[in-house]
């Protein structure tokens, strides 16, 4: 999927070499529409929704701080910023508000691409976890309610509902047991038992494992560990047990997710 690329400069030679002297296709995007001040980049975002926004810090009529300000409000997208030397303070203010990078004029094609890259990454990495999160709010728990069960307990007025969500995020990397919470809450686990069931028709263990799958997805997307690193980190019993309960959670397996494009090392125990 080619993204969609506004590029706002008011200096002519700048714009059209960003326009022109660069194959844009060769970064896998496209040229959605080129401003030459403030006012109308604003304007073009809200028609074109570009994925990337490639702006200079002063225009005519508004500034591209600015008008990222103003777009970010009703638009999603990410921006790079084109300063000069005298400029720097600007692009750090750039950087506060929202923007993703900065790049010093004239712009070297090599660091353009780093930052497209770099850009690309985050949406894709982005897009993942809203698939994911879709198929995982949509996918039902045989008999054991919803995929939200752990926000829910989290939302609890039941507090040793909430007690139990509030010791499992502190405690989820560690052995634990409905015995052990019900001790920490100084009630017996069979109480606890009956108050989970009834406040969220689930079991200590769902709650539990919920919340650990939803640590997973992000530590798999980041792709700094391997699955049987990942699983051992949240503190699964076994490696198989962590894919079997992943795989319950989300309808595919931890490898599965990283073939359809997550990043995570794919390196059996």
């Amino acid at each position: 999927m080619l993204l969609k690329v506004l590029i706002a400069e008011d200096e002519e030679i700048i714009r059209k070499g960003l326009e022109f002297a660069i194959n844009w296709l060769d970064y896998g995007c496209i040229i959605a529409g080129v401003a030459k001040d403030g006012e109308a980049g604003l304007e073009m975002i809200r028609e074109q929704k570009p994925d990337i926004v490639l702006t200079d810090i002063r225009m005519p009529k508004m500034s591209g701080l600015e008008m990222i300000e103003k777009a970010q409000m009703e638009e999603k997208f990410y921006s790079i910023i084109l300063t000069s030397y005298s400029e720097f303070n600007l692009a750090k203010q750039a950087l506060k508000v929202g923007a993703s990078d900065y790049l010093l004029k004239p712009v070297d094609e090599e660091e353009l691409e780093a930052a497209i890259e770099k850009i690309k990454g985050k949406i894709e990495s982005g897009r993942r976890m809203e698939k994911l999160q879709e198929l995982s709010d949509k996918r039902a728990l045989p008999g054991d309610g919803e995929w939200k069960i752990f926000t829910s307990a989290k939302n609890s007025m039941d507090p040793y509902v909430k007690g139990t969500y509030e010791i499992i995020k502190l405690h989820y990397t560690e052995k634990l047991s409905i015995n052990s919470v019900a001790e920490e809450l100084g009630i017996s686990a069979s109480f606890l038992s009956r108050r989970l069931k009834n406040s969220l028709n689930a079991t200590f263990v769902d709650i539990l494992n919920q919340y650990r799958i939803k640590k997973s997805l992000h530590l798999l997307n980041k792709g700094t560990m391997r699955v049987y690193e990942i699983s051992d980190q949240l503190g699964f019993s076994e490696y198989k047990y962590f894919c079997s309960v992943f795989k319950k959670y989300t309808g595919i397996s931890p490898t599965d997710f990283i073939k359809n494009g997550g990043n995570a090392v794919v390196q059996e125990k």
